[in-house]
């Protein structure tokens, strides 16, 4: 296996995470960012406030692009698996 090879199955990597947790990231980040103006402009600092919300969006990101999160996740795996089978295969030779 190549140095280049092992970079691109890291950079595969890093960009599936990025891919998979990009959307929960953004949307809890959004929602946080709201609910703490939302607290700040009310002057109620209950921690549910905070928490239940975040909760509820995360559900919604995951009934939505669930399918595509573990569609991007799947393809990275059986890539993965193709890499690892060819490394495997010139390791036996």
């Amino acid at each position: 296996m190549t140095p280049n090879a092992l970079i691109e199955m890291w950079e595969g990597a890093l960009m599936t995470v990025i891919a998979a947790g990009g959307p929960f990231l953004v949307t809890a980040l959004g929602v946080g960012l709201f609910m703490s103006v939302l607290q700040a402009a009310t002057q109620l600092q209950e921690n549910v406030l905070s928490f239940a919300p975040k909760v509820v969006a995360m559900l919604v990101v995951l009934a939505v692009g669930g399918t595509w999160i573990l569609g991007r996740l799947v393809s990275y795996l059986v890539e993965a698996g193709a890499m690892l089978e060819r490394v495997g295969g010139a390791v036996g030779q």
